[in-house]
C-alpha cells in the first residue's frame, strides 16, 4: 500500500504506517542503534541521540551531512531534518506488537521526491523484515516498482 500523500499549508506530507509484530523497544533500536540502522540505512549514522543533536547522512564521496534531530521522546518519537524538509517517525504501542508512522514534510515538490519516497517506503519494508528474520529478495526491484507507482501518484496531485 502506497503512503498517503496530503498537501498542507506550504507544502505536503507523506504518511507511511506499518504494524509491525514487535514490541516499540525493539523497533526504537532499528531507528537509534548504530549496528541495527546500518543493516536498513547503510549511509545514516547517530552521532548524538538527544533533542539539538546530529545524525549524519554519508554522502558517499567522502563528505557526510548533518541533520539535526528536532524531537526526540525515547521509544516514541524521533524527527530529524532531511535537507529542506523534516522526517518524522513515530512508534504506538499495540497488543500484537507496534505501530510504526514515518511522515516526511515536504516543502517542495522535485523530480527526485519519488525516488525518495520509494526509498522510505522499502526502508520500511526492510526494517519489518529484519525484525521478522526474513530477508528482502531484491531491495532493487522492489524499489523500482514502488517508485514507478510514486512517480504516478505525485504527477496525479492536485496543482496548487
Amino acid at each position: 500500500m502506497l503512503a498517503v500523500i496530503t498537501q498542507v499549508k506550504n507544502g505536503h506530507t507523506v504518511r507511511f504506517e506499518r504494524h509491525l509484530k514487535h514490541a516499540v523497544e525493539k523497533v526504537w533500536a532499528m531507528l537509534t542503534d548504530n549496528e541495527k540502522l546500518a543493516k536498513w540505512f547503510s549511509e545514516l549514522r547517530v552521532d548524538d541521540l538527544r533533542e539539538g543533536g546530529v545524525i549524519k547522512f554519508d554522502m558517499q564521496d567522502g563528505t557526510f551531512e548533518e541533520m539535526k534531530i528536532l524531537e526526540l521522546k525515547l521509544h516514541s518519537v524521533l524527527a530529524y531534518t532531511w535537507g529542506e524538509d523534516e522526517v518524522r517517525f513515530e512508534l504506538y504501542p499495540e497488543p500484537e506488537g507496534c505501530r510504526l508512522v514515518l511522515i516526511e514534510k515536504i516543502n517542495k515538490i522535485t523530480a527526485h521526491t519519488p525516488r525518495d519516497i520509494a526509498g522510505w517506503d522499502v526502508c520500511l519494508d526492510v526494517i519489518e523484515a529484519l525484525l521478522d528474520g526474513r530477508m528482502i529478495e531484491s531491495r532493487k526491484d522492489s524499489w523500482k516498482v514502488k517508485y514507478d507507482d510514486y512517480v504516478q501518484a505525485f504527477e496525479n496531485l492536485p496543482q496548487a
